[in-house]
C-alpha cells in the first residue's frame, strides 16, 4: 500500500470514528425525548417552540434517526443537514443571546460536526454501497481502467 492509499484509508477510518462518536451523542440526547414525549413537548412549549408535540416527535426522529444514519453512513448529506437544522433550532430557541463559552458551544460544535460529517462521510459508509454512492471517487484516486 502506498503512502497516499494509507493516508486515504486512515482518513476514512477517522471519519468513521467521528461519525460514530457524534452519532452516539445525538442518540443519547434524543433517546430521553423519545421516552418522555409529553415532558419533551411541555419543555418545548415553555421555550416558545411552535407545535410542541410535533416538534418533540420531529426532534426524536432527527436526533435518534439521523444520529443512527450518521453512525452507519446512510443518506449522509440528508442526515447532516437534519442534524445541523436541529442544532440551529436549539440555538434559536434555547441559546439565543447566550455567550459562546458556557452557552451554545456544544450546540455549535454538534451542528457543525453533523453537517461536515454528512458531506465528508468517507468510504466506510453504507452510502458507498448505494447507487447514489457508486462512481464517486476522490480527486486523488486513480480512474479505474477496467
Amino acid at each position: 500500500m502506498n503512502e497516499n492509499a494509507f493516508v486515504s484509508h486512515a482518513g476514512d477510518a477517522a471519519t468513521l470514528l467521528a461519525r460514530a462518536a457524534v452519532g452516539v451523542v445525538f442518540i443519547a440526547h434524543g433517546w430521553p425525548k423519545a421516552t418522555d414525549l409529553d415532558g419533551t413537548a411541555q419543555g418545548f412549549a415553555s421555550l416558545g417552540i411552535p407545535f410542541p408535540q410535533f416538534a418533540a416527535l420531529l426532534g426524536v426522529f432527527i436526533e435518534v434517526g439521523a444520529g443512527f444514519a450518521l453512525i452507519v453512513g446512510f443518506a449522509l448529506p440528508l442526515a447532516g443537514l437534519l442534524l445541523a437544522f436541529m442544532m440551529a433550532n436549539a440555538y434559536f430557541f434555547a441559546h439565543l443571546g447566550d455567550p459562546l463559552v458556557g452557552g451554545f458551544e456544544f450546540t455549535l460544535v454538534l451542528g457543525a460536526c453533523g453537517l461536515a460529517l454528512g458531506f465528508a462521510g468517507g468510504r466506510y459508509a453504507l452510502d458507498s454501497l448505494m447507487p447514489w454512492g457508486r462512481g464517486r471517487r476522490r480527486p486523488s484516486e486513480p480512474v479505474s481502467t477496467r
